[in-house]
């Protein structure tokens, strides 16, 4: 049973995490994550959602992950239905982190097709983290729709996604590069060549995929 010093304890965490200082906020979450307290789980999450500092976002993602998963894991997975996107990313983000499969069922196909980019390559990343072995290909074949999509950061973030899975991706990314929609084609050649070469880098990737689709070749045909 806590006593009136463990209180004393948890109500100053709360208070940190609401403090209109950033530092302050960041500090309440080291110390909640250095003494986790299940009673904190519940204002760690919700923070999540509205916390608009990345590196105190980090934090509490840290101080979650410190915490038992049979604790946090369903907290998380509800939290997935949320309407704010940032809550429904940061979710994602500390399941990710977790890497307990029992939170595999949770991510949707809408999660992974989201019509906002940071929930998606959260969702990205959560998916090869947690995909059970066997179910790497659809998992491929749906993360394939979003090819070029988004700007340079989501297209880097899909495209290492993908790599991730192996080898699985490779007849998918065969069939997109000749996609009608030139920014399907470019990403899929781009991802094709991270997955053969990884020490290529993305920029050298998808400008040697841009000249290609440029000149209306594919690597195959030239």
């Amino acid at each position: 049973m806590a006593g009136p010093e463990k209180d004393a304890e948890t109500v100053g965490a709360l208070r940190g995490l609401e403090h209109s200082d950033p530092s302050v906020r960041l500090r309440s979450a080291l110390a909640v994550g250095t003494t986790p307290d299940q009673r904190l789980v519940d204002k760690l999450i919700e923070r999540c959602a509205t916390e608009p500092e990345f590196y105190v976002r980090e934090m509490l993602t840290w101080a979650l992950i410190r915490h038992p998963a049979s604790t946090t894991v369903p907290k998380l997975v509800d939290e997935l239905r949320s309407r704010r996107a940032q809550a429904r990313s940061q979710a994602l983000h500390t399941l990710s982190k977790i890497g307990d499969r029992r939170a595999w069922p949770a991510i949707t196909r809408d999660l992974l097709t989201d019509a906002e980019d940071e929930v998606a390559r959260s969702a990205w990343r959560a998916a090869v983290a947690l995909v059970p072995a066997g179910e790497e290909p659809e998992l491929a074949a749906v993360l394939a729709t979003q090819l070029g999509r988004g700007n340079h950061e989501t297209q880097l973030s899909l495209s290492r996604a993908l790599v991730s899975l192996g080898e699985v991706i490779t007849p998918i990314l065969h069939a997109a590069t000749t996609d009608p929609d030139p920014r399907v084609r470019q990403h899929a050649l781009a991802t094709e060549r991270l997955l053969r070469d990884p020490d290529a880098g993305f920029e050298f990737a998808i400008e040697e995929a841009r000249r290609i689709v440029a000149l209306g070749t594919t690597r195959r045909e030239r």
